[in-house]
């Protein structure tokens, strides 16, 4: 009773019911359903919750967090750091975040504006009136006119032709550029005018907004002469916001979805949060230092009160405690003491970390899409960064998982070959030649066919029925569009000419089906289009029309297409094609063995095939099928069920026709491009939906596959019992066998059964072999395959690479997804991380940009530490000569400007320039890759070398200059001596310089920029505290570094300490970076050496001897003799011509030695 009333909320119940024209039931009961209205709000705050909102979001970070309490407990207890030292970095990146997120907020909020405000006409009391975006209510009826975007999910009823058809493009949707036509119910497409509309009496009964761009399920009731008419409504009657009318001049169409319950909307889902590899050791590691802080808070408090355990130092004669101090919780106040500790420590969690890595991400993502070698001049499409939070996991890919069709193909179709009845045929230099004929040989009295589209029209071909059946059934079950270049909209857009007009250009969203029409018009029978209820072939120049029907869509899980005609002759024929796999099955007929042969044959060429097959229907047998399709189409529950089961009775029996084989071509340097990513110790997984010998042919082409690779199959396994023993018996070969590398061919139905229960064993197979090729892949396997990789014990980094909407979900679920700007769509590059042009591009992007991110990060994340662990060290060795009291070491302002101002710029323009070598060398040496592999420059080893190098020099900081001024002595020309400041301005003076020249040290490639920043920060850092000590600011409450830097620097020992503690700090790292660059170089580094001398050829030689010895350069010689490792035969390497290469890379793939011959 509720819902009749219309009380259920829009998402309560299934179905929604919409009034046309908003012509509500009389009766008085009724009350209407509330819908959403017609606002896109793609923006997250607004002007009343940004504020609070942001800072919630922002607080959640735990960094943020941790100085938020810190700095609220300098507000309320007695601290020896202002709360200002915490405050300030804290406001800073706070405050930096909230202007960037609001700034990006704000250009979101203007393109709602100025969607929400576009201009539409509706039609109200029978006339168009013009009206805002945002004002459209469900149930308006909205005039759409040509080229404009529909502004809400509008059901046709109506268009200026008089069949009710329309063009659209869903390009700003999926991708798509081909037409696609949408057709109104009969009942409604006689009302092409307003007022028509007006009086309609009408409702469309639909279910609730669903994401999915390709289902709707609903009908259409209207009265006429009291009587009402049922008509069903699917996705060919539903017209999606963001789609464009073409070759249309106007329709209307009733609003069902308005708002952000649109497809387009629901499809506006945010990505899930994907972390990179650097990410989460970085958090590990700000919990190692959390410890150690923890830790030295902890020490100093208990030291402190172990100290003032002597009276003498509880209470010295200058220090008398208050009765109030006496009378205190010794709890509290080691509490207390232990949250002093802890502030004054603090800064060894580096809070700027976290700003700068954004912004060397968010900076360093516009180098991908300025890099003129990923741009794709024939597309004119460049790299696109959709997410730049994964650049450096680009540099540790260690399996990459790629679609076939459109990725490592062209999706560029062309007709080949075809058998039909049994015979097989193929296309030479335009003509459809039979098997073991040349086009020679073809004369005119010849009864085969001829294609040659000059000799078509002059000489009438004799065709056997079995030949004409088959190129009729090619030419019309499809769903291809036609384009001319004169169509005014109003249906008279087929020229009068023999139906080859050059003006006429198909259009279609399979390549497959636009390459099977124009090959069937090459050879004579051309599909001319659809006129109201009919569909147009010319045979050899002969009309004919076809009634169309009835079109079976095609769908996943069938794996074929259908229409349903009524000859000319008035026979009911349902033509078919599909997978070999899903039709074969249901022939009855024709020449079955001999097809499925040819198709074997066409798919071991590498080609795409196609079975096609026809059944005739008597009329009560259609009278069957259209009731069971009507009542299937009607339904509102369970329609998909339904119609698969229409479906199922309709497409059986079938007489087979014959097969169709396509060519998919190989993009450019594929091959190249996969034997690189196998050189850089990367796998390479291919995963397609096409049939295993297809699949296997490619692979070969393309060297995903080598010919003496061992190629192991696990296909067509019919029981789980069957699978364990395949899989164990692979297990065991790839065991036993000594081939070097094996390749696994697993089928779709084999990986189901084995990801029942035996994934552990499944992976390990897999991770045995070289390659992997799964072929008849559902979308969801895809993810599967990808979830069960990356999941594994192992915990590899996985790349998906795809360009169609069934590639969505594989890229979504593997740690890096990578879309391709390719023929199928653009829901792969709208939900993928980065995408590219062509699967070439793939190489740099990984070998070149992957390297440099990864290195840059891992070397800024861990230089962060080591400065700040340089930066508080002292503070803490400070306080055994305090007694623990809180002293600070260093001035407020230094606290306060130290990772802010004077060590933040050197390292962030390093984080965006520094390269260990050129480019053009990572890409032509793959294996360089190998060096940073599995995270190896972010491991524990290295992460504590630099930790100890910061203790260490933080130790020199310290030590260095309490040796220049214990013991009471004046450094001063008037005998005066230093103070505690001056002391602390000295560390601070001498960590300063050295934590900049070690960044320096670290440099390999200088730019001016890097210049400026280096000894630009070092200057900035001398002129500040001459400015800042050298004036009284009458602002500053206390003014304790007055004059301080000025007197530190007249001192002539002061500069001598300076200079000799930064060389003693940095000397142990100099030679420990020549000891380990000459005795373990790693492939980098003599890369970098080859890079140095270009005089040099081989890879990892400074010279070559004619016998083949290497030479090591003086000081390796030294080194090496030093320590008695020198042995000239230990490195001599020799070069088989059989073992594989890339470019210039050979010494460095093989493990072989080299000979003088190849030096």
């Amino acid at each position: 009773m509720r819902e009749q009333l219309g009380f259920d909320p829009p998402h309560q119940s299934d179905t929604r019911t919409v009034y046309i024209a908003n012509h509500f039931p009389q009766h008085g009961h009724y009350v209407p359903q509330r819908f959403a209205d017609n606002r896109i709000i793609s923006s997250k705050y607004t002007v009343w919750n940004f504020v609070p909102k942001n800072l919630f979001e922002q607080f959640r970070r735990i960094a943020n967090f941790y100085f938020l309490i810190i700095f609220l407990v300098q507000l309320m207890i007695d601290t020896p750091t202002s709360p200002v030292t915490s405050g300030l970095p804290l406001f800073f990146v706070i405050t930096v975040t909230a202007i960037k997120q609001g700034y990006e907020d704000w250009l979101r909020h203007k393109a709602d504006n100025e969607v929400n405000g576009a201009p539409v006409f509706v039609v109200r009391s029978g006339s168009l009136v013009q009206t805002r975006s945002k004002s459209i209510r469900v149930g308006d009826i909205v005039r759409v006119a040509k080229d404009e975007t529909f502004p809400a999910d509008l059901v046709l009823l109506s268009s200026d032709r008089i069949s009710g058809t329309c063009h659209i493009t869903t390009a700003s949707l999926d991708g798509e550029t081909n037409l696609k036509t949408h057709c109104a119910v009969p009942e409604t497409a006689v009302c092409q005018t307003a007022s028509k509309l007006e009086g309609l009496q009408a409702m469309v009964e639909c279910q609730q907004p669903e994401a999915d761009l390709y289902r709707f399920v609903g009908r259409l009731t209207v009265k006429q002469n009291e009587e009402e008419i049922v008509r069903p409504l699917g996705p060919e009657n539903l017209l999606l916001r963001g789609a464009r009318l073409k070759n249309t001049r106007e329709i209307f169409g009733v609003a069902v979805y308005t708002g952000m319950e649109t497809k387009m909307a629901l499809n506006y889902k945010s990505k899930s949060q994907k972390r990179s590899a650097v990410e989460k050791s970085m958090n590990t590691f700000l919990i190692i230092y959390l410890g150690i802080l923890l830790l030295e808070a902890t020490l100093s408090t208990i030291l402190k009160y172990a100290w003032q355990a002597n009276s003498q130092w509880d209470e010295p004669f200058y220090n008398r405690k208050t009765e109030q101090e006496k009378n205190s919780s010794q709890i509290l106040k080691f509490i207390s003491d232990f949250l002093a500790f802890l502030v004054l420590y603090n800064f060894i969690i580096p809070i700027s970390l976290y700003v700068t890595v954004e912004m060397q991400k968010f900076l360093g993502s516009f180098f991908i899409g300025w890099d003129l070698d990923l741009y794709h001049e024939e597309s004119n499409e460049k790299a696109q960064v959709n997410t730049s939070d994964l650049n450096e996991e680009l540099g540790q890919v260690e399996y990459v998982l790629t679609d076939k069709t459109g990725t490592l193909t062209e999706n560029e179709m062309q007709f080949r070959e075809c058998s039909i009845n049994g015979i097989k045929y193929q296309e030479i230099n335009g003509r459809l030649v039979p098997e073991g004929m040349t086009d020679d040989l073809l004369g005119e009295s010849s009864p085969h066919l001829q294609l040659h589209s000059q000799q078509v029209f002059g000489t009438l071909l004799r065709l056997s029925s079995e030949e004409e059946l088959f190129l009729k059934a090619v030419s019309l079950c499809h769903t291809v569009q036609i384009s001319y270049d004169q169509t005014d909209g109003l249906g008279k857009s087929f020229p009068q000419a023999n139906g080859s007009s050059p003006h006429m250009e198909y259009y279609a969203s399979s390549p497959d089906e636009k390459a099977l029409v124009e090959a069937t018009k090459r050879m004579g029978v051309t599909f001319t289009g659809i006129k109201g209820e009919n569909m147009e072939i010319k045979t050899f120049g002969r009309l004919e029309k076809y009634k169309l029907l009835h079109v079976l869509e095609f769908d996943a899980n069938r794996r074929r297409m259908s229409v349903l005609l009524q000859a000319p002759s008035g026979v009911k024929l349902l033509f078919t094609k599909g997978a070999e796999s899903s039709i074969l099955p249901y022939a009855i007929s024709g020449s079955i063995e001999k097809t499925k042969l040819h198709v074997d044959e066409f798919a071991m060429k590498g080609l795409r095939t196609l079975v096609v097959a026809c059944r005739r229907f008597s009329s009560e047998e259609y009278e069957e099928v259209d009731r069971r399709l009507h009542e299937a189409r009607t339904a509102l529950q369970h329609r998909d069920e339904r119609l698969a089961e229409a479906f199922d009775f309709i497409e059986r029996d079938l007489e087979l026709l014959g097969a169709t084989g396509v060519e998919d071509k190989l993009q450019e340097k594929v091959q190249e491009t996969i034997e690189a990513l196998c050189l850089a110790g990367i796998k390479v997984w291919v995963l397609t939906g096409d049939k295993q010998e297809t699949a296997v042919s490619v692979s070969l082409s393309c060297g995903h596959f080598h010919r003496t690779m061992n190629i192991l199959e696990l296909v067509q396994q019919k029981s789980d019992s069957e699978c364990t023993d395949q899989l164990r018996k692979l297990a065991r070969r790839i065991r036993e066998d000594h081939v070097i590398q094996h390749g696994l061919v697993v089928d779709g139905v084999s990986l189901s059964l084995a990801l029942r229960g035996q994934e552990k064993l499944f992976m390990e197979v897999c991770k045995s072999c070289t390659a992997v090729l799964c072929c008849r892949m559902a979308p969801l396997q895809k993810a599967k395959v990808v979830r069960l990789l990356k999941t594994s014990p192992e915990k590899p980094i996985t790349l998906a690479v795809g360009d169609g909407a069934n590639d969505v979900s594989m890229i979504q679920e593997a740690h890096v997804g990578i879309g391709i700007m390719g023929k199928e769509g653009r829901q792969a590059v709208g939900n993928s991380d980065y995408a590219i042009a062509r699967f070439k591009f793939l190489a740099k992007l990984l070998l070149v940009h992957g390297h440099c991110y990864y290195i840059r990060i891992a070397t800024l994340v861990q230089y962060f530490f080591y400065k700040n662990v340089c930066f508080i060290t002292p503070q803490f060795l400070y306080q055994f000569f305090c007694l623990f009291s809180q002293q600070t070491l260093y001035d407020s302002v230094y606290l306060t400007l130290y990772n802010i101002c004077f060590t933040s710029l050197p390292i962030l323009v390093y984080s965006l320039f520094e390269q260990l070598v050129q480019p053009h060398v990572l890409q032509s040496k793959p294996a360089l890759y190998r060096d940073i592999s599995k995270n190896s420059l972010l491991s524990m080893k290295t992460f504590l070398c630099w930790t100890l190098m910061g203790f260490g020099h933080a130790f020199f900081f310290f030590f260095g200059c309490y040796l220049l001024m214990h013991e009471d002595t004046s450094l001063m020309g008037n005998g005066q001596m230093f103070g505690n400041w001056t002391f602390g301005t000295l560390v601070f003076t001498v960590m300063v310089i050295t934590v900049t020249l070690k960044l320096a040290l670290e440099t390999h490639f200088w730019t001016w920029m890097n210049h400026f920043v280096t000894w630009g920060s070092i200057a900035f850092y001398f002129i500040f505290s001459f400015f800042y000590g050298g004036i009284l600011w009458p602002f500053l409450h206390t003014q304790d570094m007055y004059c301080v830097f000025v007197e530190l620097l007249s001192s002539g020992s002061v500069w001598f300490a300076i200079i000799v503690i930064v060389i003693s700090c940095l000397v142990p790292d100099i030679i420990k970076k020549v000891f380990y660059r000459h005795l373990w170089p790693t492939s980098t580094q003599m890369s970098q050496l080859i890079e140095g001398d270009s005089g040099v050829s081989c890879v990892d030689s400074m010279c070559c001897f004619s016998e083949g010895e290497r030479q090591h350069s003086w000081v390796g010689q030294a080194m090496e003799r030093t320590l008695g490792r020198w042995d000239p035969t230990r490195i001599s390497r020799s070069w088989r011509t059989s073992d594989p290469f890339y470019p210039s890379d050979r010494s460095i793939l093989t493990l072989s030695s080299m000979e003088a011959s190849h030096c």
